[in-house]
This record gives structure tokens, sequence and C-alpha cells, in this order.
């Protein structure tokens, strides 16, 4: 094959993968479904991504992800973030943000976070305040004090802590002041 050929053939490979990431098409393990055809000169590659059937399998909310740490990464230390942040691999430390923070499925979380919205599916050690609600989903493990004004806990999930909902405002979570003075009867 010429140098020519071969390049078309990539270009189309590419052009192919490309067509198949963006197109409301059935997953790439659906049967029937096409499979790109791999050069011989093609290396593998050992990266954290995910599938798009994985990638869909955790719900996110509308909009654009914005950031993604994939499976078999680790991260340590203060992520602050606007927009859809989404976590698969190992997170040591501080998550501080307005908005929305994914948990996927095999994720490990170790921190204390602050958040608008959290959509859990996977492993969470430290506290969680968020500002609009907490979402637990099978098999999510959640170990650590919740405060929110709405939580919702999927059956099989597992959450051992504590929970404070009253006096937690939507829209504007708090941090946890003194606290409240008995009433003398």
């Amino acid at each position: 094959m010429s140098g020519v050929q071969a390049e078309r053939g990539r270009m189309s490979f590419w052009t192919k993968l490309r067509e198949e990431a963006t197109s409301p098409a059935v997953g790439a393990d659906a049967p029937g479904a096409p499979t790109p055809a791999k050069s011989s000169n093609e290396e593998p590659r050992n990266m954290a991504m995910l599938k798009r059937d994985e990638l869909s399998s955790v719900p996110t909310p509308t909009g654009d992800l914005n950031a993604l740490l994939g499976r078999g990464s680790e991260f340590e230390g203060k992520l602050t973030f606007e927009g859809t942040v989404r976590i698969d691999g190992k997170f040591t430390g501080t998550i501080v943000t307005n908005d929305v923070l994914v948990v996927g499925e095999g994720a490990k979380v170790n921190a204390e976070i602050t958040c608008g919205t959290i959509i859990v599916h996977g492993e969470i050690n430290g506290n969680v305040r968020a500002k609009n609600a907490i979402e637990l989903h099978h098999p999510a493990r959640m170990r650590g004090n919740v405060e929110a004004p709405s939580l919702m806990i999927e059956k099989g999930v597992i959450f051992e802590g504590q929970c404070k909902m009253e006096g937690v405002e939507k829209g504007g979570a708090k941090p946890a002041g003194a606290p409240v003075a008995a009433v003398k009867a």
C-alpha cells in the first residue's frame, strides 16, 4: 500500500471514530454495531478513559462535563471548579464548588466536600455539604456526615453518618456553627 493510501486509511478510521462518538447511535457493544478496523501499525494506548457506554451509565445533569478524573487516575489536593466534574478514579483532599460533582461507580473519594449538587455511585469517606441536593445511587458507600436541603438514597446504598436537613437553606449551605441553645420549659 502506498503512503497516500495508508494516510487515507488512517483518516477514514479517525473520521469514522469521530462520527461514532458524536452520533446518537446505540453503544458500541450492541449486537450488529460496526467495529472500527485497526491498522497494523497502531499501538495500544494505556489511558484512563471510559468507553462511551461506561460514560453514559452514570446520569449527569444537563450541561457539559468540564473535567474528568478517569479510572486508574489518582489526585491529591484541593479541587475547585465551575460546571460539572466527574470523578471515576481516586481523589484525596478538599472539593469546593457551587456546581455539580459526579462520583462514578468504582471511584474512591476521601475528602471534605462543599458543592451545589452531588451525585454518588462510588465511595466517599468524608463530610459532604450540598447547597441543593445529595443523591446516593446503588452501589454507593457514604461514610461521613451529610448536610443538604434534599437527600435521596437509593435502595442498596450504604450510608454511615449523620444527616442534617433542617436549617439548611436551599441555595446556601452554611458551615456548622455553634449548637442551638436548649429551650427552657
